[in-house]
């Protein structure tokens, strides 16, 4: 029904199918999975995507979805209805995209329409300082970050809590998950947490395999998200 509102999770559709199925079953609501280029692990100046590129992805997919009609022309979804999901990277992403950032240019923008339509965003186990999360865990550096944003002295740029609210929108509700199990972040990587999530001790990927999760993420969005009347 076009009524039904839509969840956007951004993570490789192929690994997370399952979770997209469970929550649409708890929630009735419409579960859209897009994938994103990722970055090559032997980078070279020809084969480089580097942030910002893996969000324009995501960006490019979120305006086409509140513009599509529909298989055959029939809407699915309500596009004024939208609630988004990110997971460690792409938490990092949808941030990058609905904060703004205070110096420099500011390549993910999204439009006005994007922004009216999107009512919450579902962020877990993300990363948001990345200088902070290297000095906890330096060899990270050489495992993922520098392909994805090239070798730097620092990342202060590229970390979202450098930004600030898009101030003109003040409707957009956040949740930020993270897991007391998480060894890959350390819960104080994370720039705020809205409540005690006691129940949430699995590990940084296997929390989306947790029912606690299904629950908690599926419950958020009916309470902030609900269907048209």
């Amino acid at each position: 029904s076009h009524s039904l509102p839509c969840l956007l999770f951004s993570e490789d559709k192929l690994d997370h199918a399952g979770l997209a199925r469970r929550l649409a079953s708890f929630t009735g609501y419409v579960v859209a999975v897009p994938n994103y280029r990722l970055s090559p692990c032997e980078t070279t100046e020809d084969n480089a995507i580097r942030h910002p590129d893996h969000a324009k992805d995501i960006l490019h997919f979120l305006e086409f979805v509140i513009t599509w009609a529909g298989p055959h022309g029939t809407s699915v979804y309500n596009s004024n209805k939208l609630c988004l999901m990110g997971h460690s990277c792409s938490a990092h992403m949808l941030s990058s995209i609905f904060l703004e950032a205070t110096q420099g240019e500011d390549p993910l923008r999204p439009s006005a329409e994007l922004l009216k339509s999107t009512n919450a965003i579902i962020m877990s186990e993300g990363i948001y300082d990345i200088d902070l999360l290297l000095s906890s865990f330096p060899t990270y550096k050489t495992w993922f970050i520098e392909a994805a944003f090239g070798r730097r002295s620092t990342y202060g740029e590229a970390s979202v809590t450098k930004m600030g609210p898009r101030m003109e929108y003040h409707h957009l509700q956040w949740l930020i998950v993270h897991s007391k199990g998480d060894t890959l972040h350390l819960l104080r990587n994370v720039l705020h947490v809205e409540r005690n999530f006691g129940k949430l001790i699995e590990e940084h990927n296997d929390i989306l395999e947790g029912v606690e999760f299904v629950k908690l993420v599926g419950q958020y969005m009916i309470d902030n998200v609900p269907l048209c009347i």
